[in-house]
């Protein structure tokens, strides 16, 4: 009884009539309900446990996607400002995951949707409001139009399709090779080493771009077994090189696209692919953002040897319409990534393919995307632009 615990039962608590009186105090805070208790000042309740660890998805999707958005809002402002001050920044292209997530997006649905909401016709009191703002938004040039009443276009996409006066793009006779739309150049030279640079800095695969060579195109040669091979089997003569041009039409430039030589078109090669933006931030930041892309490849010779022009798929763009081909179908379900689709122009009864004029209607796009061209030429071949510069229908690209 000399410790601590004797001296306290000692007490008065020692007693039964003691333990009694603890347990009738006891009592009325048993008798509480386990999820709730109250206070002198305020009732307080606690919520289940499962409900502190309940995840809400989409305030969760917003943030996360509002916070990439904002960081790479600040990544291109910090570009910009460094451009201003005339230093070169190396590009930072997009990781497998980001591609990846990219693609995930269900652009091709999106973009159909997109297509059948363009043939949908609007009312007669509506068309200038809805033209108008796409006008003012993109910056487009209705004087050039052969048809500038705005009232004229039942839909957005007979807007899209506008044809222009005759006068308006006048082609160039003086060189051998033309710009085939309007738009913006974002890359040329010489293809070197089996790759293409889509901006600078950031390339593509030649034979991922083109497809592999195969016996039904009448070549007299196997597929390439390798990249040198490969470039050695475009370039037909010898003392040529091969050139590339990549030219990106806005979504306010004019959609139809044309010859860019005299040349005959042999073959065409459809890539069912995927449908993500082709604006020259997108091609700095995705590496072989043109191969991912749905593409129609046509293929033939002109008077230096090889000659082809692409029609790149972009986000909203998967109508890709060539005027002689009426067996192309893209943006279908039915084709699935991945895959591709051959057919010749060759045939029994006609031994050379298609001819095309310069200048002459080849196709239209139904927003803008992007054309490239890769040809061969003699080494003394100049192009007469500039990486950057906005480019008409008609203007020269270069010449011997």
């Amino acid at each position: 009884e000399g410790s601590k615990w004797g001296h306290w039962v000692a007490g008065p608590w020692r007693s039964n009539e003691g333990i009694t009186a603890l347990s009738q105090s006891l009592q009325p805070l048993w008798k509480l309900p386990f999820r709730a208790f109250r206070t002198d000042a305020r009732k307080i309740h606690t919520a289940p446990a499962r409900t502190t660890f309940l995840l809400r998805p989409l305030p969760i999707l917003l943030a996360t996607g509002g916070g990439y958005a904002g960081y790479r809002q600040y990544e291109k402002y910090r570009e910009r400002e460094l451009e201003k001050l005339g230093l070169e920044i190396p590009p930072k292209l997009a990781g497998h995951w980001e591609v990846a997530l990219y693609k995930s997006v269900p652009t091709r649905l999106l973009s159909r949707a997109w297509g059948r909401l363009n043939q949908v016709e609007l009312p007669h009191w509506l068309r200038r409001p809805v033209y108008s703002l796409y006008i003012w938004t993109f910056g487009v040039n209705m004087k050039e139009a052969a048809v500038e009443d705005l009232h004229h276009y039942r839909n957005l996409s007979e807007f899209f399709r506008r044809k222009l006066k005759p006068q308006a793009r006048p082609v160039c006779g003086l060189h051998s090779v033309i710009s085939p739309s309007d738009g913006r150049i974002l890359n040329f030279g010489q293809v070197k080493n089996c790759e293409v640079e889509q901006v600078k800095g950031v390339t593509y695969s030649l034979e991922s771009f083109l497809g592999p060579r195969t016996y039904t195109e009448d070549l007299p040669f196997p597929p390439a077994a390798s990249c040198d091979s490969f470039k050695n089997q475009l370039v037909t003569r010898e003392g040529n090189e091969l050139y590339h041009c990549v030219i990106y039409l806005a979504p306010g430039d004019y959609h139809c696209f044309h010859s860019p030589t005299d040349w005959t078109v042999s073959h065409r090669r459809h890539f069912p692919g995927s449908l993500m933006s082709v604006n020259p931030g997108m091609a700095r930041w995705i590496k072989e953002l043109f191969c991912h892309n749905e593409r129609v490849v046509l293929t033939g010779d002109w008077k230096h040897g090889f000659f082809s022009l692409t029609a790149v798929g972009a986000t909203n763009v998967g109508s890709i319409r060539i005027y002689f081909d009426r067996d192309l179908h893209t943006n279908s379900p039915r084709h699935s990534k991945g895959s591709y689709n051959d057919f010749s122009f060759v045939t029994h009864t006609n031994r050379e393919g298609v001819p095309m004029r310069k200048g002459e209607h080849l196709g239209e796009f139904n927003l803008g995307s992007t054309i490239v061209l890769i040809f061969e030429a003699p080494k003394d071949f100049n192009f007469q632009l500039k990486t950057g510069q906005k480019i008409r229908f008609g203007e020269a690209l270069g010449s011997l």
